[in-house]
């Protein structure tokens, strides 16, 4: 699983948790994501494998459902 959210400075950015660290997703992404930022988790092939055009990248706002950064 991965954490997805928009930043207005690098666009689309991906976070890959580590599941080990004693949290659950949510609050991982919580806490990783900047504050009051919308975002979503979604599966691993929900990413692209072509890094590419990484920065052009983007992901529909009203897509970011699943909370907000802490």
């Amino acid at each position: 699983m991965k954490i997805v959210y928009k930043s207005p400075t690098y666009g689309v950015c991906v976070i890959t948790p580590v599941m080990d660290a004693g949290l659950t997703l949510v609050e991982i992404a919580a806490k990783d994501v900047p504050t009051g930022m919308p975002y979503l988790i979604v599966e691993d092939t929900f990413i692209p494998t072509d890094y590419t055009f990484r920065m052009a990248w983007d992901i529909e706002e009203n897509l970011l459902t699943d909370g907000v950064g802490a």
